[in-house]
């Protein structure tokens, strides 16, 4: 029983994992998230899927993996965007895990589990109807068979379900292979990315697979999966197409940028050493610069990149955020300032100038401040740090019934649900019984936060969850379907 039991979980523990999303460690960033949209969009749309609001979402964790948790979301980690050399290699995933969206296979996976969940009762209570006739008919040889094929039943059942439910699975593996190779065709893309990944993941999983039966594996062989991806997708007449110099240039910057903030600094000069002078690579240094301490000389660097390309909405925020974490919050307002407005009010930038200007402590910047966190949180609803700055605000203000209703919904985002209750409760007694505020407040007191819900709110403004200033990720267990795979 314990046998089966295992199996069914094994292969359920990607949706379970997924269903407690608040313990995984979101990372947030403007520019990478915007250059993730372009990637996906043309992908969705040849899919059928433009219109149900699809978002990738970046996971901080090193190591190259994406999947889909539900009919709305790709979640990709950063290893994987470290990793890929070419738009077109992340492209390729990409339009595989739209694959397993447009096919809806974790809906149809969740059946199968559910039939194999029949299966198993069925298979046990044949078993143990074997086995208990077989205590009835005591030591004689008959029990003993008896006993035996109830033993046998335990086991074929086993078999039949683990047999059943990997084959299905390794079918939309190669469902999604099709459908993406479909999808980068119909856009004008080529799939060898796709196929470079696989690949490459093919090689490095070579000898771990070596004897390996393949009817108890979840996906396809490797060397069997590359070949039937290789042969669609040298059909297609874009091959050989290469990816648009601009576009290979955001990537390239994006890279960077992930470089920058996340790996050790011994790291990024070792993947960027200082004698390349390339716009990249000096984007990793002002980063990993201003991280470890030395403003003066990051700022020197960056103003070096505004030089370069002054309408660059990042290379500001990169400005103000130094500026605010180096202590300046008052000199930060003016390179936010430029940075929402090349950004088109993008509202993660929004949310660190109302920062700034909510540090100066000067009160003459507090109705400002407050519309623009107000602006922000219409738009990006589910970030602590916004909330926490609003309530700062409004404390400046004086507005005690707005500061602790912001605080209220802060804490609430974080997980802290008796804090969040405690706040609206005292904020549901400031206000006018039936007004807004109220209403708001009395939805956060009578609440109740599913378990396992944690603070995904950021550190840096390239935003990840609590760590270390040296923006070190932290290890994990690696959820969902595995890109490589």
């Amino acid at each position: 029983m314990t046998a089966i039991a295992t199996v069914i979980a094994l292969l359920a523990a990607p949706m379970a994992a997924l269903a407690q999303e608040g313990n995984l460690p979101i990372l947030r960033d403007t520019e990478t998230e915007q250059l993730l949209r372009d990637y996906v969009r043309p992908i969705l749309r040849a899919a059928g899927l433009e219109k149900q609001n699809v978002q990738v979402t970046i996971i901080n964790q090193p190591v190259f993996n994406a999947f889909v948790a539900d009919g709305h979301r790709i979640f990709i980690n950063h290893g994987a965007l470290l990793q890929s050399e070419t738009p077109n290699q992340i492209i390729g995933v990409l339009a595989h895990e739209t694959g397993h969206l447009a096919g809806g296979h974790l809906a149809r996976l969740r059946e199968q589990l559910a039939r194999a969940q029949t299966q198993m009762i069925i298979g046990m209570l044949l078993g143990a109807g074997a086995l208990a006739a077989g205590a009835k008919s005591g030591l004689s040889s008959g029990g003993a068979g008896l006993a035996n094929a109830g033993a046998a039943t335990f086991t074929g059942s086993q078999n039949m379900i683990m047999h059943s439910l990997l084959s299905y699975q390794r079918e939309q593996e190669e469902s999604a292979d099709r459908a993406g190779v479909k999808f980068l065709t119909a856009t004008g893309q080529s799939a060898k990315g796709m196929y470079d990944t696989f690949k490459r993941f093919s090689n490095d999983s070579l000898f771990s697979s070596r004897g390996a039966d393949p009817y108890f594996m979840s996906h396809p062989m490797p060397a069997d999966r590359v070949a039937a991806l290789e042969e669609i997708a040298r059909t297609s007449p874009y091959w050989d197409k290469k990816d648009d110099p601009a576009l290979q240039a955001r990537h390239d910057m994006m890279r960077a940028k992930i470089s920058g903030f996340l790996e050790r600094l011994e790291t990024v000069y070792r993947r960027y050493p200082l004698s390349n002078t390339s716009l990249p690579a000096r984007y990793a240094h002002a980063i990993t610069t201003y991280l470890h301490g030395d403003l003066n000389s990051a700022l020197t660097q960056i103003d070096s990149l505004i030089q370069t390309q002054p309408n660059n909405p990042y290379f500001y925020e990169l400005r103000g955020q130094a500026l605010l974490e180096g202590g300046k919050p008052a000199d930060a307002i003016a390179p936010l300032r430029k940075a929402v407005a090349l950004s088109n009010n993008a509202p993660l930038i929004e949310i660190l100038l109302g920062q700034a200007l909510v540090a100066t402590e000067n009160k003459a910047y507090t109705e400002e401040a407050i519309t623009i966190l107000r602006n922000a949180m219409a738009r990006e609803t589910e970030q602590p740090l916004g909330y926490t700055q609003l309530a700062m605000a409004y404390a400046h203000k004086g507005d005690l019934a707005e500061a602790d209703l912001a605080s209220a919904q802060a804490a609430f985002l974080r997980g802290d649900n008796k804090t969040a209750r405690d706040l609206a409760s005292r904020a549901k007694t400031r206000f006018a019984v039936g007004t807004p505020g109220w209403v708001k407040a009395d939805d956060i007191a009578s609440a109740k936060l599913p378990a396992g819900k944690k603070d995904n709110s950021p550190r840096f403004q390239f935003q990840v969850g609590p760590q270390d200033r040296t923006g070190r990720p932290g290890r994990g267990p690696d959820p969902g379907l595995d890109a490589s795979q």
